[in-house]
């Protein structure tokens, strides 16, 4: 049996972004963070919390989703990569519920080790 090679922060950035680019962000989290990862929200954030671990990330996805009355279209940049990060721009044209519809744009910035993401934080 052959060990898998640990993925460099340019693979992880690269699958992450080929796979944002067809909207598959549940498949980001289940193949590429780590258990232990954490979601850094800014102070101001409205409605989101910082939180610890996948299964809370995963939840922290599920109360936003369920916080949208319409997705109307999103995108997600070609990853930069520096040392053991990478960031990319990010963004939806999205209706809340009771809330109207507006854009939200903002700064994903991603850490990797041993081949997963170990850190999300966003700045908007």
């Amino acid at each position: 049996m052959i060990a898998e090679q640990t993925k460099t922060t340019t693979e992880v950035a690269a699958r992450f972004n080929e796979l944002a680019k067809e909207g598959k962000y549940d498949q980001i989290q289940d193949e590429l963070y780590a258990d232990n990862a954490v979601s850094i929200e800014p102070p101001t954030s409205p409605g989101m919390q910082s939180v610890q671990s996948l299964v809370a990330i995963k939840e922290k996805g599920k109360q936003f989703n369920e916080m949208v009355e319409e997705m109307h279209d999103g995108y997600s940049t070609e990853p930069v990569v520096a040392g053991n990060h990478f960031s990319v721009a990010i963004g939806m044209d999205v209706t809340m519920k009771g809330q109207g519809r507006s854009r939200m744009d903002e700064i994903a910035v991603y850490e990797v080790k041993e081949g997963k993401i170990v850190k999300e934080q966003f700045f908007f």
